[in-house]
């Protein structure tokens, strides 16, 4: 009997010696590895930050022991999820601000500011969401109900998607914004004053023009409103974040985010003085999530990192800058072939020269940097893929004698107006589409109303993108709509809002399916990021980004998907966030 104990022993410490020591095993789950054949998977295995095995519990639990051994209760587990366009800093920054998402009235709005006001003393008011699409008066609001509760105080307000915003008259004053300024590429709106709106409810810049300080009626007087490049004349006037402001604001982003399982954030427009704050805090380990920063296109930027290069870490990749072409639609800056359906003599502008773009192209080439461009209206979607076609063309010719080296991934972020035409230009994986399936259940009530009948049915036409272009980015461009990535998976899939409208999905012929859905959740957004060799399925030798869900959003029913609830998120095979 001894001998047969000594035996026995003998195998169970053979068979233990010869297991492999991990940081972390997770079993019994649902696992959807969003690998080349989108397998399932059981069980994983994680060392050192990334997956090193992924299959069935029993070929996990056999070859591997581990300090921390998790059991998944039959939940389901994806990869981290990707937000491909997001403004994660303005997010958190916004945090902070007048919240005016879902204001019904302008008096809402005036409301919410007079609230704000009453508990926090800084020098400007700064607030963000508005949206003159969801009143009942459908028009662009003017600034002289601030002007009166505000006389000293410099108030900006800008529109949900910050292609337009409202000034009162003393954030106008100290941008220097009047009534001759010039801008290009966006919009002052003026007003004509008569008499009997005069006095109190004008703002007299008596400074400017000697009609005004006489009251020779009418006087042309700013209303507040500025549109595209406009808003960014108010918006250099206000007083930069210290470091510890972004800190506080990139935490507060974070915290929401990881909430709803976001690994990896796009942010689609950054000034080097952010990216800085940021690699910091990721390096010191107070900053978990990983960022792809797109930098804007600022003077700044540019002189800096076209002489230094791209900047990659393990959680931050700086390689790409972000152009903006148009505007948007809903502020009829989207620039369009044909007029708005609901303002003939508008179609919409380039915030740029056509010969800026074209130049710039030449340089991300050069330079090695990816070319992200903001299109909303099929006339700069357009342009935008001419000039990048037109650069493609011109570098495989100079490599004509070698083997293909051309992987430059370019973007068109956001997509929206895309007639046949345009689809039919090519894109050979190497322009990729970045797009929001939460804009077409947003826009839905009032696109026809600027796009038209027919225009409207080649807008938010995401599967016929992808079937043009082979893969999709999807994102949020939260803070313009909710961070929730099931937002977007449901948007994309049932083509509903969170009210179940319309009954039987927008515009159905372009929904995506669950799998694809995911993918450019997940994979596909990490090939657009350049990255899918290291995130974006669960896989060996991948960064182990996951998490763990109440719901299995690949088999619940679709209208259970805005209602699903991250259980844990993990990055580098880290808990970061826990709902207990």
């Amino acid at each position: 009997m001894k001998k047969y104990i000594v035996i026995l022993c003998s195998i169970l410490f053979f068979s233990c010696s010869h297991q492999q020591e991990v940081d972390l095993i997770v079993h019994h789950a649902v696992i959807y590895t969003v690998d080349s054949s989108f397998s399932n998977a059981h069980a994983f295995a994680v060392k050192e930050g990334k997956f090193i095995a992924v299959g069935s519990d029993e070929e996990i639990l056999s070859k591997f022991v581990a300090k921390e051994t998790l059991d998944a209760n039959g939940k389901a587990i994806y990869p981290g999820f990707i937000d491909s366009h997001c403004h994660f800093y303005e997010y958190g920054r916004g945090l902070q601000e007048v919240d005016l998402v879902g204001t019904q009235s302008f008096d809402e709005v005036i409301e919410r500011v007079k609230v704000y006001s009453k508990t926090n003393q800084s020098d400007w008011i700064i607030g963000r969401g508005w949206d003159q699409n969801d009143w009942e008066k459908k028009e662009y609001p003017d600034r002289y109900q601030l002007d009166k509760l505000f006389p000293n105080t410099p108030v900006f307000l800008e529109r949900i998607d910050g292609h337009a915003a409202l000034a009162n008259a003393e954030a106008l004053r100290r941008a220097h914004v009047k009534t001759d300024t010039k801008i290009s590429g966006g919009v002052i709106e003026i007003d004509l004053i008569t008499k009997e709106q005069g006095g109190e409810e004008i703002w007299l810049e008596k400074e400017l023009a000697s009609e005004v300080m006489h009251l020779n009626y009418p006087i042309a007087m700013p209303s507040g409103i500025l549109v595209d490049n406009a808003v960014q004349l108010v918006k250099k006037a206000i007083p930069k974040a210290s470091p510890k402001e972004t800190e506080k604001a990139l935490l507060a982003a974070e915290k929401n985010c990881l909430a709803v399982g976001l690994t990896t954030v796009d942010d689609a427009g950054l000034m080097r003085s952010t990216i800085q704050v940021i690699d910091k805090m990721q390096k010191s380990g107070s900053l978990k999530m990983r960022i792809y920063a797109m930098l804007s296109d600022s003077a700044d930027n540019l002189e800096y990192y076209l002489k230094n290069g791209p900047y990659k870490t393990d959680r931050l990749n700086v390689c790409s800058f972000k152009f903006y072409v148009d505007g948007a639609l809903g502020s009829r800056g989207a620039c369009l072939m044909q007029p708005y359906s609901d303002m003939q003599d508008e179609q919409g502008f380039l915030l740029n020269k056509p010969e800026y773009f074209d130049s710039m192209a030449v340089v991300m080439l050069n330079k090695g940097f990816q070319m992200n461009s903001h299109c909303i209206g099929d006339s700069a979607t357009g342009m935008m893929l001419s000039i990048y076609q037109k650069h493609f063309m011109e570098n495989r010719m100079r490599q004509s004698t070698l083997p293909p080296k051309l992987d430059a991934r370019w973007r068109i972020e956001h997509f929206q107006v895309a007639p046949a035409a345009i689809l039919k230009m090519g894109f050979d994986k190497q322009i990729i589409p970045s797009v929001q399936p939460t804009h077409a259940t947003s826009d839905m009530y009032w696109a026809k109303d600027r796009l038209g009948e027919e225009r409207v049915k080649y807008a938010y036409a995401y599967n016929d993108q992808l079937k043009a272009c082979g893969m999709l980015a999807l994102g949020t461009d939260f803070p313009v709509e909710h961070i929730s990535p099931f937002y977007t998976f449901y948007a994309a899939v049932a083509r509903k809002d969170l009210k179940g409208f319309p009954k039987e999905g927008f515009q159905m012929e372009n929904a995506l399916s669950r799998e694809n859905t995911l993918r450019g959740m997940t994979i596909w957004g990490a090939y657009a990021n350049f990255e899918e060799k290291e995130k974006g399925s669960i896989e060996a030798g991948k960064f182990a980004d996951f998490i763990i869900l109440d719901t299995d959003i690949m088999k619940c029913e679709i209208d259970k998907v805005p209602h699903s609830k991250v259980l844990s998120t993990f990055i580098n095979g880290e808990k970061v966030y826990s709902m207990q």
